[in-house]
């Protein structure tokens, strides 16, 4: 006959265990070790202690469930400790004072969790609570919980609202995003280096966890690189708090000047939307908690860093020199693109000519005359005409990526005052052939001069001049006299010896750049060294030489592979997923077709020590195929959809099918030889989570 699952030996009333949630945790397994129901105590509390800190198990009503399973474990048993001292556990609404520890066998399968389920919907009943907290024997104790454990499944209408039913069970799962106390107003701003999908994940992470727990009142601005809805004046006056959730500098962050503040990187903000918002609270009610101050500037990118160190705040800079410099990128890029589309290859040697000599009633033939040289065309008409005019647009474009990197460098390190100089700096590196080195030199010496100048103390009446005048002016003449007569030419030398490098590049050498390329674009799924890899090849690609597009197709390739072989991966070994992952391989197929990465993060954010090899691996044999068949893009970006502008296209096609059935491989592989028992478990949970939905009334 099986043992109780709770006998009076595995109860503590009113007893001190400790201030931690690590002590109570031990504390408890030892007395289930005490009892002869567990071999080793040690391992027991570790195992519950780490699924204590991946999500804490408070629940409302101040009750924590820790719970684990362990090898040491010989029946699933159930501790219970009243405590005399409250202690965190992340609950809702305070340090619990009632602590569930529940210990199954490792292959106990779901035992633990129908424990876990029947005790979640017994919690939200206000007498069976009550029951726990007026008890004056560990028989009482006993009593009630065997009775709750050991009961069939009933209507869940006598036991309150559905709402507090999911908040209990979510908590009991692993989600702390469950319903608290009073509303308070949270605001947020998320932004990622490309302003494309990291800003738009983390902002729907953040609202949707909000809008789980029910208890804040949650607004979120996007920087995003498609533009962005201010939060309006009223609710940020009336914030408790703000979440910034950015790789770049936050536009305009004087608006939210004396709040509370929370920032991490983007990727935080997808992956643990409700830390981050309980982190929000606790600063909320804390006085001393870190607030966003106050710049001089009032529309200052610096102040984005202004607590941090200078190489903290150089790298965030570069960062956004590359987020304000993508638009530009991809709008050329992708006009070039449709210029040789519509206008055939050969209109790149006449284009602007075509497109300032002719017009719609003058419509060039087959041959042109370009400043006294004929040349021949493969089309005619409105098609070379319209083609010269697309690509001589993309062109214009394709000027300012440097000017643009350069200047929003400046920007993010000094404010308003830092982009005249900037763009200027970029300007002149181009002139001298210094490209996007040149640039970003430029754009980081504007950003720490303009600053540098920016903190003079000066009488008031020059005060107002500064940052229209003086300190664009100053800092300006101080870039071109160091570019002119100092760096330029040993930058030249350097971008002109890179480029030389790579045009000679063939054989072995090009296809161990493409496996390096390959590397970089899928170590970190749209971080700073995906972006280094893809400034590279963008920045090359208004030179226009082969090698350039070589590098560039390597890249869109490699990106392209861990969102599409993740979603395969899901497809081919369901079981070795979460339900939330199975669920994200359902469109993760169509964001790697695009050229968006990001697709591939919530997988590696659950699994990375499995995913990111794999993922890396998959991505270096892209790289290395479409190195070695010379496979060339000259579009920026669009993946699948922008086919023609790639070239073999057959090369493109194979490198990436080739790199997708390795990373496939290889993650299905990792994940089932070296299993990850914490996602093994999410999995379960999940399916319990699903018997006790299904447990409540209908018109909950």
């Amino acid at each position: 006959m099986a043992s109780p699952i709770i006998t009076t030996e595995l109860v503590r009333l009113d007893a001190d265990l400790g201030s931690t949630t690590e002590q109570v945790i031990s504390s408890l397994a030892e007395l289930v070790a005490s009892t002869g129901r567990s071999t080793d105590a040690a391992e027991l509390a570790a195992a519950a202690y780490a699924r204590e800190t991946s999500a804490g198990t408070g629940v409302p009503g101040r009750v924590a469930i820790p719970h684990a399973r362990a090898e040491s474990v010989t029946e699933p048993t159930l501790a219970f400790a009243r405590l005399s001292r409250p202690v965190d556990f992340a609950g809702p609404d305070g340090d619990a004072e009632l602590v569930f520890l529940i210990a199954a066998p490792a292959g106990g399968g779901k035992e633990h969790l129908k424990i876990l389920s029947k005790l979640a919907r017994a919690l939200v009943r206000g007498d069976f609570v009550e029951r726990l907290r007026s008890a004056t024997s560990d028989e009482e104790i006993v009593a009630a919980v065997t009775e709750v454990v050991n009961a069939e499944k009933k209507p869940a209408a006598a036991t309150g609202t559905s709402t507090a039913a999911k908040a209990a069970t979510a908590a009991a799962s692993g989600d702390t995003t469950a319903a608290a106390d009073k509303p308070l107003r949270i605001v947020a701003v998320t932004a990622c280096t490309t302003g494309i999908a990291h800003t738009y994940m983390a902002a729907d992470a953040l609202s949707q966890a909000a809008e789980a727990r029910g208890d804040i009142d949650f607004h979120v601005e996007t920087q995003g690189s498609s533009g962005n809805t201010p939060l309006s004046e009223d609710i940020i006056k009336s914030a408790d708090a703000v979440i910034f959730a950015v790789d770049v500098a936050v536009r305009e962050k004087n608006r939210f000047a004396g709040l509370p503040v929370i920032q991490s990187p983007v990727k935080r903000g997808i992956n643990e939307p409700g830390q981050m918002l309980d982190e929000a609270i606790a600063a909320s009610k804390d006085p001393d908690a870190p607030r966003v101050a106050a710049s001089r500037s009032d529309d200052s990118a610096s102040a984005a860093g202004a607590n941090e160190s200078w190489p903290k705040r150089i790298q965030q800079a570069v960062m956004t020199g590359v987020s304000y410099m993508i638009p530009f990128v991809a709008a050329g890029g992708l006009l070039l693109a449709f210029g040789f589309l519509v206008g055939g290859y050969d209109v790149a040697n006449a284009a602007q000519h075509i497109a300032t000599h002719f017009t719609f009633g003058n419509l060039p033939g087959n041959s042109v005359d370009v400043e006294g040289e004929v040349m021949e065309f493969d089309r005619s008409g409105i098609l070379l005409y319209l083609g010269a005019v697309l690509f001589a647009t993309g062109q214009m474009a394709m000027g300012f990526i440097v000017p643009a990197l350069s200047g929003f460098i400046a920007f993010s390190l000094a404010g308003r005052p830092g982009i005249a100089p900037g763009f200027a700096g970029g300007a002149i590196a181009v002139l001298l052939g210094a490209g996007f080195i040149g640039g970003l030199v430029t754009g980081i010496i504007a950003g720490l001069v303009a600053y540098w100048i920016g903190n003079w103390k000066v009488p008031r009446i020059i005060g107002s001049l500064m940052p229209v005048v003086i300190i664009p002016l100053v800092t300006t003449l101080v870039v071109g006299l160091l570019m002119f007569l100092l760096l330029g030419r040993p930058l030249e030398a350097i971008m002109t010896g890179l480029t030389d490098w790579l045009s000679s590049m063939s054989g072995a050498s090009a296809v161990l750049l493409g496996i390096i390329l390959g590397l970089m674009m899928c170590v970190d799924l749209g971080g700073p060294v995906n972006k280094a890899a893809y400034l590279f090849a963008t920045a090359g690609l208004s030179t226009g030489d082969e090698a350039s597009m070589n590098i560039m197709a390597a890249v869109m390739a490699a990106g392209m592979v861990p969102p599409i072989a993740l979603s395969l991966a899901t497809f081919l070994r369901k079981r070795l997923f979460t339900p939330a992952e199975q669920e994200n391989g359902k469109s993760a197929w169509l964001l790697g077709l695009s050229f968006i990465s990001e697709g591939a993060i919530p997988f590696a954010a659950a699994d990375p020590l499995r995913v990111i090899p794999a993922m890396m691996a998959g991505g270096a044999a892209t790289g290395a195929v479409s190195m070695a068949l010379g496979v060339g893009s000259r579009a920026p970006h669009g993946g699948i959809f922008v086919l023609f502008a790639v070239s073999p296209w057959w090369g493109f096609l194979l490198s990436l099918v080739v790199g997708t059935a390795v990373a496939t491989v290889a993650v299905i592989a990792l994940k089932q030889f070296w299993p990850n028992k914490v996602i093994e478990q999410a999995a379960e949970e999940a399916a319990a989570e699903e018997e006790i939905r299904a447990a409540e009334p209908v018109n909950a």
